[in-house]
């Protein structure tokens, strides 16, 4: 979150934009210390949205395609809570069951059901 007057919040990208309507975009880029590709990206943002395109934007991804499945973590879950099982043998009994999932997720996915410590 940036201070008021600071000079990329969302007002101060407008007036970015605005300066580019009569200006290069490279010039304009120059002068306020930012690089030409990002004023690109308001003033695109700015023709297609308006002034709600200038606003900050989250970081995170709007879709994760390769995320594991619901019943794959709650097999997780279940074998390290009822056998005790290590990461690298859950990932052992996945496999024989027909699920690849590297030791690494099956960590992450422990971690994250604060269940890394057996």
């Amino acid at each position: 979150m940036s201070h008021r007057n600071a000079p990329l919040t969302p007002a101060g990208r407008l007036r970015l934009v605005r300066r580019c309507h009569t200006r290069p975009i490279a010039h304009v880029a120059a002068e306020a210390g930012v690089s030409r590709q990002c004023l690109s990206k308001w003033v695109n943002r700015y023709r297609a949205e308006g002034e709600a395109g200038l606003v900050d934007r989250r970081s995170r991804p709007r879709r994760s395609p390769h995320r594991l499945d619901q019943a794959v973590v709650d097999r997780i879950e279940d074998l390290r809570r009822h056998r005790k099982l290590s990461a690298r043998l859950i990932t052992v009994e996945l496999a024989a069951e027909g699920i690849t999932v590297s030791i690494t997720t099956v960590g992450r996915w422990l971690r994250r059901l604060g269940l890394s410590r057996r």
